[in-house]
């Protein structure tokens, strides 16, 4: 029988959890590996943009596909689908106002701030609905995207210095 999944209320975290963490360790990396290779606030503001749209529709469009390979009810899937591109790129225009309107200067500070504040937050409620503990949820899933954001700091000032 060819049953077509539809999406429960419980898994309404699904939404947005993928886009939302997605654009915040993107962002957050971007930024900081940007800082560190000393690029102006145009360079980086254009990056998160082009990532907020390019690689926002390309990973909106493999999640749509794969929710059909999964054969998921196709409403359903159009839902999880948008709201995974509007979190996405709601969560990607939030980095690009931080860095149109914080001082240079705070500009990586401001936005390590703000992603682990959103990352933290969206965590706990995920955590909460899984009857987890969300502190030690939350503890891991900094600790990954601090990584990754430590290595691109690593990357960008590498290719400051190396790469003219």
């Amino acid at each position: 029988m060819n049953e077509a999944k539809s999406v429960s209320s419980h898994t309404t975290p699904r939404l947005y959890s993928f886009g939302g963490t997605a654009a915040i360790v993107t962002s957050v990396g971007l930024i900081v590996g940007f800082g560190a290779a000393a690029v102006s606030r145009a360079t980086i503001v254009s990056g998160l943009v082009i990532i907020a749209l390019a690689d926002n529709i390309s990973d909106s469009l493999s999640i749509h596909i794969y929710q059909e390979s999964e054969n998921l009810e196709a409403r359903a899937a159009f839902r999880a689908t948008l709201t995974n591109f509007i979190a996405r790129l709601a969560v990607s225009m939030s980095f690009v106002a931080i860095v149109l309107l914080t001082p240079p200067s705070a500009i990586v500070v401001a936005s390590l701030a703000w992603g682990v504040l959103l990352l933290g937050a969206l965590t706990h409620g995920v955590a909460r609905l899984r009857n987890v503990s969300p502190g030690r949820e939350m503890l891991k899933h900094i600790v990954v995207a601090l990584a990754v954001v430590a290595a691109s700091r690593m990357i960008g000032g590498w290719i400051a210095a190396n790469v003219r």
